[in-house]
């Protein structure tokens, strides 16, 4: 049994902005026994497009899909879990856990010091440039949503400030080929979390400064300097009326650049290229960042944070949890009896928060899940 709190493919109808495409090309959007087979392989589904891929699959697989079920508590009982939901209560001998890493918008807690006359948005309320107030916008984070976000505010015609902290910069395409099938082709991708040395930090990582569009654009920092965008440092503060931005960005821009050319470096390795790969201009750093911004003062009218995301744990009661609510497990082995978990950051590979990647992950935790039925 699926349960699932709102329709087929929930998240992607109502909590997505509009313009929103994936990251990753059509051709690396499948799940078993279903693939893309439309005429732009290379492109980058629509939200309407994924909507209806995931339907699809459901109604193919013949997924025993409840809809508009929401757990309110899972806890033990007896040999198995107890299940509570707005629907009434179940009872299994095992349960996943696959509600995913992107439940709630991690907003930090100086937002909360920002004057009321700024209206603030999180990426689940944002939908376009035309729902915004007039005047300029600060966004706060600089990964995947946050570039996306600056770009399209700005090419509405509005003043952008840009607070840069920790990012993963790569670029659309390397040597003629989309940079995800260099990420899938080298192994990259399917490193396992048994063999990354820091796993705690792999699964931190903010996503990587990518955009789906027909023309396969790149999106780094510089491209955004380019359209009139304003780069600052990471916020550190809210203090009487006023946003504090750390400086440094010398030093985070210098990091970012040189974990880019590692990365391409380990490419060119696994394709047993002599030649020199393509250059990447380092990343500019403006000649006076600013590092303050009076909010009062009517420069910006909105903050968008696109600051990451977190899960909602709330239901789960369960000591499974470590001191910053994040799930404890062994490659989505939950460390209590038959509970396991898919769909988060590193679960079992680098990849498996990607729609491709579940499918590795489901098959190496479901022969767990089945040995463990046996053996009872």
């Amino acid at each position: 049994m699926v349960l699932e709190r709102g329709e087929v493919a929930n998240s992607w109808r109502r909590e997505r902005w509009e313009s929103l495409r994936l990251l990753t090309p059509n051709w690396q959007t499948r799940l078993p026994g279903h693939h893309y087979e439309g005429p732009d392989p290379d492109g980058y589904m629509t939200m309407g497009e994924v909507i209806k891929f995931i339907d699809h699959f459901a109604a193919v697989c013949r997924a025993p899909v409840r809809t508009s079920v929401a757990v309110t508590s899972l806890r033990r009982a007896d040999d198995g879990y107890l299940v509570a939901t707005n629907d009434g209560d179940i009872r299994c001998r095992t349960a996943i856990i696959a509600s995913g890493a992107c439940n709630l918008p991690a907003v930090p807690a100086l937002a909360e010091a920002v004057p009321s006359a700024l209206t603030q948005f999180t990426p689940f309320g944002y939908q376009g440039p035309a729902h915004l107030p007039d005047g300029g916008v600060l966004v706060v984070g600089a990964s995947a949503t946050g570039v996306q976000l600056a770009a399209e505010i700005r090419r509405s015609g509005r003043p952008v400030i840009l607070s840069v902290g920790e990012h993963v910069r790569l670029p659309r395409t390397y040597r003629g080929r989309d940079v995800l099938w260099w990420m899938d082709s080298s192994g990259v991708w399917d490193q396992r979390h048994d063999e990354i040395d820091d796993l705690a930090r792999a699964r931190r990582l903010p996503s990587p400064q990518l955009v789906g569009t027909p023309e396969r654009t790149t999106l780094d920092l510089n491209a955004l300097s380019a359209m009139g965008i304003e780069l600052t440092g990471r916020l550190a503060a809210v203090r009487d009326g006023r946003a504090l931005f750390s400086g440094g960005l010398r030093n985070v821009f210098a990091l970012a650049d040189l974990k880019l050319q590692r990365l391409l470096d380990t490419f060119d390795a696994w394709a047993g290229s002599a030649e020199a790969g393509e250059g990447f201009e380092p990343t500019l750093v403006p000649a006076s960042p600013r590092l303050q911004l009076d909010l009062r003062s009517g420069e910006v009218r909105t903050i968008v944070w696109a600051t990451g995301f977190r899960p909602d744990y709330r239901w789960l009661d369960l000591p499974v949890l470590d001191a910053k609510g994040h799930l404890q497990h062994d490659g989505g082995v939950v460390a209590t009896p038959g509970l396991y978990a898919l769909g988060l950051p590193v679960l079992r590979r680098r990849k498996s928060t990607f729609i491709h990647g579940i499918s590795d992950d489901a098959r190496d935790v479901i022969e767990h899940l089945a040995q463990t039925l046996a053996a009872r």
